[in-house]
């Protein structure tokens, strides 16, 4: 049985260590894919330092995943050996991404289009997905009609949106999506160095996060004279949520990407729901087969763009240290990537 290199989490709040495990075999509706590049997630190192998701040891983690196909299992149309793809994982051994193959579902898996490399398409998957589900999902987010389906497109025209967090991986994708929803102004609380960037993306105003609270409140409601209704916490600590949430409008929805610190009796029929991205949660299902179904056209012709990356060294070896660098916020505003097939 042929070998790979993975990266193990060896018990609950243990140690990474790189040894071997067979290469897995597709199953009906799957593809075996040899992982090119994989890019890191906070939920990787809190996964580890907090002992939260997993419960089975030694364990795999990685979601983000961008290779080739190497194998096509039963029933499995739209794909070949030799095709580039990305795909978002799932946290089993046999279809996590730090390892050197993996198995994708092949409905969440995509064609990596010509414009884009292994890094950038492995920056897609688990922000985007989180992003659409926050926004779209009538389980897990706000509700709204996705982009995606008919009528989608432009359909908040004039209506505010707050994204906070803006440059972070799952705030781009949120704005993004917003600005293909019709969404306007789109709000962004992010460090003033990203600013230019976020507006490249569909941000009309970008507020320095570095604010005071009672400033941070002033600024976002000086952008609009209409009533914000929608707003995205992609940060999600106690202090985030509080700003984001007091500034809602009556009835208004605030999303989180953490668990909600904020009290929805604290009045006006304001509401908010913790989001979760993987497409694999049955409540997701349906509503990210749409989003995988128009990810490779939307990507080739730039409606979705990739986030800035940073290539880590030393294959898997060099993941434990880049997810201690997000750990301790020092990756600086770039998704960390990893190259599995690299010894």
């Amino acid at each position: 049985m042929q070998q790979q290199n993975a990266l193990f989490l060896e018990s609950k709040q243990g140690q990474f260590v790189v040894r071997q495990r067979p290469v897995p075999t597709p199953g009906p509706g799957q593809l075996l894919v040899k992982v090119y590049a994989t890019a890191l997630n906070p939920v990787d190192w809190k996964i580890q330092e907090l002992g939260i998701f997993v419960d089975k040891f030694p364990a795999i983690l990685g979601s983000d995943i961008a290779g080739e196909v190497v194998d096509v299992g039963q029933g499995v149309t739209g794909f070949t050996k030799g095709q580039r793809v990305l795909a978002h994982g799932y946290l089993t051994e046999d279809q996590a991404s730090f390892q050197q193959y993996t198995l994708t579902t092949s409905t969440f898996t995509a064609a990596i289009p010509p414009n884009l490399t292994y890094n950038q398409a492995a920056t897609v998957p688990l922000g985007l997905d989180t992003a659409a589900v926050g926004l779209y999902s009538e389980v897990l987010g706000a509700g709204l009609t996705p982009p995606w389906t008919e009528g989608g497109q432009g359909k908040y025209s004039g209506k505010p949106i707050l994204v906070y967090g803006g440059s972070s991986s799952v705030g781009c994708y949120v704005i993004q999506l917003a600005r293909v929803s019709g969404f306007s102004p789109i709000i962004a609380i992010a460090s003033r160095i990203h600013e230019e960037y976020l507006k490249s993306l569909g941000a009309t105003h970008v507020i320095n996060r570095h604010g005071e609270r009672d400033d941070l409140k002033k600024a976002i409601t000086g952008t609009t004279t209409a009533p914000i209704e929608i707003a995205y916490d992609a940060v999600s600590f106690p202090e985030t949520q509080q700003v984001a949430f007091e500034i809602l409008a009556p009835n208004g929805i605030l999303v989180t990407t953490l668990q909600p610190v904020v009290e929805e009796d604290q009045g006006k029929g304001r509401k908010v729901v913790a989001t979760y991205g993987s497409p694999h949660h049955s409540a997701n299902n349906a509503l990210c087969q749409g989003l995988w179904g128009v990810l490779e056209d939307w990507l080739h012709r730039g409606v979705i763009k990739p986030g800035p990356f940073e290539v880590l060294p030393d294959g898997l070896h060099g993941i434990p240290e880049g997810l201690r660098k997000m750990r301790e916020d020092e990756a600086g505003g770039v998704k960390l990537v990893a190259h599995p097939q690299q010894e």
